[in-house]
């Protein structure tokens, strides 16, 4: 009895140093992969700072070429052609629109925001009903359309605000307009603008999007004008007019223009930058940003020589009172 004692206390410590042992293991583990996880996310961070970081610089760049005054044929046209750079180990894609290539949602007429609507789905009905109600919001009076929205309609459906009586101030203020839901702005929101005030589109820089919008043209007429387009560019021609538009085609004239620039790092990282300047040709301050916004990167559309090459053309704020 006396010499089981000693056996049985070597035993208790055994296992106590067992589970120290196990403890001790699992506490180092656990370190471990928190530390693993904050290492990730750091360099994530950075990757994502420095992907921004180039984004910006394309913008920059951009607006740096479309000052030269040279006359190079490398300068940089407000046409939407592609253009990409290289800043340390990222790829930059840089496309430069002049604003006039959207539609401006508070000088365009009914007929061209009605063809915005029923391009991306809606039914006659549904854009007739949504074209009255953003007139309602963007006009000065009180003046309820056939089918549109004013003070007693929003107030009917609970909300707590009224139509502003005044054009838009930013393209975001229009999901506020009484039938205007998410999904129906991700879908418009790249197509329209409030800064061209143009009655009609610059259909010389505009995207297959935006032109399938006008009213009476076809798929097939928007792709054949867009192959024309490119093979002009590609000659350094002057753009054709696209004939078809009609009345929904105006000139280039806006000083306003949006810069849509991505960065591609090697691990994979992705930061896309729109920003919309008005430029100015003035020596002190050429530049002023009007928008300045990350994009998401699953909205990125396709540039117009993938959509000329995917599809040959055929012969043939509540607050205001």
């Amino acid at each position: 009895m006396r010499r089981s004692r000693p056996s049985a206390q070597r035993g208790v410590a055994l296992v106590m140093v067992i589970w120290l042992a196990t403890l001790l293991t699992v506490v180092a583990a656990s370190f471990a992969f928190s530390a693993r996880s904050d290492a990730l996310v750091i360099r994530n961070s950075i990757s994502m700072a420095r992907a921004e970081a180039a984004a910006d610089a394309g913008v920059a760049r951009g607006i740096w070429e479309s000052y030269r005054i040279d006359n190079s044929p490398q300068q940089w046209r407000r046409d939407g052609a592609p253009h990409e750079k290289t800043f340390d180990d990222a790829i930059v894609r840089v496309e430069m629109r002049d604003e006039s290539a959207r539609i401006d949602i508070n000088t365009a007429s009914d007929a061209l925001l009605r063809g915005l609507l029923v391009s991306i789905g809606l039914t006659d009905e549904e854009a007739t009903r949504l074209v009255d109600a953003i007139a309602d919001w963007r006009d000065p009076d009180s003046l309820k359309r056939v089918q549109g929205a004013e003070e007693s309609d929003y107030q009917a459906a609970g909300l707590t605000y009224r139509p502003a009586n005044a054009p838009f101030q930013a393209i975001e203020e229009i999901q506020l307009v009484l039938g205007m839901r998410p999904d129906i702005f991700r879908r418009i929101a790249p197509m329209i603008t409030v800064y061209s005030r143009q009655t009609g589109v610059a259909t010389m820089a505009a995207t297959r999007e935006v032109l399938l919008a006008i009213p009476g043209v076809s798929a097939e007429q928007v792709d054949a004008f867009i192959a024309r387009r490119e093979e002009a560019r590609a000659n350094s021609l002057p753009t054709p007019p696209f004939v078809e538009a009609g009345a929904y085609q105006s000139a280039p004239s806006s000083q306003v223009a949006t810069i849509r620039s991505e960065a591609r790092l090697p691990d994979g990282s992705v930061f896309v930058r729109d920003a919309v300047a008005l430029m100015r040709p003035v020596p002190r301050r050429p530049v002023t940003y009007l928008a300045w916004r990350a994009a998401p990167t699953n909205e990125a559309p396709p540039s117009d020589e993938a959509a000329a090459a995917a599809k040959p053309a055929p012969a043939a704020a509540p607050s205001r009172k």
